[in-house]
């Protein structure tokens, strides 16, 4: 009784407050509306008194925790899951609805690094093979028109990012976390580089290393396990799509410093990362963080544009081009999780039903996150830093005009 009448309570709050078009449903038959609906979009089942603390406490991270951990069963479409998702994290207190991240000081030594990107990754090649494109791009898509289909959209995201760096034949390319290495073949066969890609992924190494092999490419590109602080020598471009948000907010100096340190004279390097909207450095902007760190990506930390720009500009690299993609990426989690609901049967027997849910909530959350600018990514054109004037380009016409070496 005691839980079920606190839940009666909560529920009217709700309902006069807010008026959400949700339906929670109690074990013991008893259930309660969060609006005034008729059909509510969204039922939560209570599958017993443990899921109480977590649904009566609704922020993002206590309600996605209840899902993941099986407290509570969902019956409705998973936008509308994440819309009544936010709805009633806006009900709760702002130390609940959006989590201050001042446990984020992480060490982010090599090995815990490498730790919290193969837990990441390495849930397997076919798993992210289902709802990813064909040349398996795990970052965010470029939609130059606003139609591509997912396939066509990473490759123009590629091209965009290599004519952005003005990317010649016979140059060197250094690629920060490479994932399945499809940048680095890209810029191999289209731009004629020599490209080294490094990750710390096992699996993104193995794939890599055989779809470079199997195109007659390994002449061209290399494919290392290695973590980017161990990495010597000097490249023509440098790039990094979806990696800083791996190193930690107090090392972005440090980062930055090493991607100058690795960068030609002439050279020009691009980073491509996701950042909070939220201006305080100890603040995400969105409200599922602990859900993320818990779950999801371990020790990652997201900086705002402006701690970016600073951290960039300490490590000796001056930015003279800054893209915000965020609808972009909004679009890219749309179909990413439009693929993972289309295959879910087949996911659902790849892995355990707790890594079938996180990665669900996970990818319908995050669209829902950049489509509201909870989240936002930017890409960040850079140089070493003291150059004349002269060396810089006098427009962004060179990024749009198919330029190809």
């Amino acid at each position: 009784m005691f839980w079920e009448k606190k839940l009666a309570s909560w529920a009217d709050s709700v309902r006069t407050r807010t008026n959400v078009p949700a339906r929670i449903s109690l074990w013991n038959g008893q259930s309660h509306d969060l609006g005034t609906f008729e059909n509510p979009a969204v039922t939560l089942h209570a599958k017993s008194a443990a899921a109480m603390p977590l649904l009566l406490s609704p922020g993002l991270d206590t309600l996605g925790e209840a899902y993941v951990e099986g407290k509570i069963d969902i019956e409705g479409s998973l936008n509308d899951l994440i819309d009544v998702g936010y709805a009633l994290a806006r009900t709760a207190p702002e130390s609940l609805g959006r989590r201050r991240r001042i446990e984020h000081y992480f060490a982010h030594s090599k090995a815990a690094d490498q730790r919290a990107i193969q837990y990441h990754y390495d849930v397997s090649n076919e798993f992210y093979k289902l709802w990813l494109d064909r040349r398996m791009v795990y970052s965010c898509a470029y939609f130059e028109n606003g139609e591509e289909d997912l396939a066509t959209a990473q490759q123009k995201k590629i091209d965009h990012i290599l004519s952005k760096i003005q990317l010649q034949p016979g140059q060197t390319l250094l690629d920060l976390g490479c994932g399945w290495g499809a940048l680095v073949i890209r810029a191999a066969r289209k731009f004629g580089a020599r490209c080294v890609g490094i990750t710390l992924s096992k699996n993104q190494f193995d794939w890599a290393t055989e779809r470079v092999k199997a195109m007659n490419l390994s002449d061209r590109v290399e494919i290392r396990l290695q973590d980017y602080r161990d990495v010597t020598g000097r490249f023509d471009r440098v790039t990094s799509v979806g990696m800083f948000e791996h190193v930690g907010r107090r090392n972005l100096s440090e980062y930055f410093t090493r991607v100058q340190s690795l960068l030609t004279e002439e050279g020009i390097a691009m980073n491509h990362g996701i950042t909070t909207t939220s201006a305080k450095s100890d603040e995400s902007g969105f409200g599922g963080d602990a859900f993320i760190d818990r779950y999801v990506f371990p020790d990652g930390e997201l900086p705002h544009l402006s701690l970016a720009l600073s951290a960039m500009q300490e490590g000796g690299l001056e930015a003279f081009d800054v893209e915000n993609l965020r609808r972009h990426y909004a679009r890219t989690l749309q179909l990413w999780s439009a693929n993972y609901e289309a295959n879910a049967p087949t996911l659902r027997e790849m892995v355990d039903e707790q890594t079938f849910r996180i990665w669900r909530i996970y990818l319908g959350g995050c669209a829902y996150a950049f489509e509201n600018d909870d989240v936002a990514i930017y890409q960040i054109v850079a140089r070493k830093a003291g150059m004349r004037a002269s060396k810089l380009p006098w427009s962004r016409r060179y990024m749009y005009d198919g330029y190809c070496g």
